[in-house]
């Protein structure tokens, strides 16, 4: 697979998972994978780990809720906290769809997900995107909202350098330039 991966714009973030719980013209609403999709977009873990998660995975830790896991692809730990709204937007999943909090929440394949998501792409007439553009929105979103911080968003990513996380989130080498050069600031 040698298609770039593109971030999602918000708009497209949005008319996926919308497309994705109605249904279209060829296939019927999933609520499973728009929801899979929604904690990958909102969590930014790999898809592959969304698939792996229980309800009783999140604990609460003194008042804030909190998830360890071991990422499947890099094998590393990664604990960090689950907002609130987040965590009550999959526990009113579960109940309604009967899940137990020890069951998995996506009883699925990734290749499943991926599949409907390449579904709702060519109807929608998008190109470029996978169940990965899911977390390179999420990490493009945290990083323009928390003043540009781009160690913030290695960090949460656990990638091994700033570099990594620059291409990851698509920022240009022209973007940075042009960012260098409006700055200066002369007396």
């Amino acid at each position: 697979m040698n298609k770039k991966t593109t971030a999602l714009t918000t708009e497209q973030y949005r008319n996926i998972i919308t497309t994705m719980k109605e249904g279209g013209s060829g296939f019927r609403g999933n609520e499973r994978i728009a929801t899979a999709l929604v904690l990958e977009g909102n969590l930014g873990i790999r898809i592959s780990d969304i698939v792996r998660l229980r309800l009783c995975d999140i604990v609460n830790d003194g008042g804030r809720y909190r998830l360890s896991i071991v990422e499947q692809k890099t094998g590393k730990q990664r604990v960090f906290t689950v907002p609130l709204v987040i965590y009550q937007y999959m526990e009113n999943y579960c109940l309604r769809n009967g899940i137990a909090r020890d069951a998995l929440m996506f009883p699925v394949t990734t290749r499943a997900i991926q599949k409907q998501l390449g579904l709702v792409c060519e109807y929608l007439g998008y190109e470029g995107i996978s169940t990965h553009s899911f977390r390179k929105w999420y990490a493009t979103e945290i990083y323009r909202n928390n003043g540009f911080d781009i160690a913030l968003v290695q960090r949460l990513l656990q990638h091994s350098s700033a570099a990594v996380t620059q291409r990851y989130i698509g920022i240009e080498p022209q973007r940075i330039e042009k960012a260098i050069e409006g700055h200066a600031e002369l007396i």
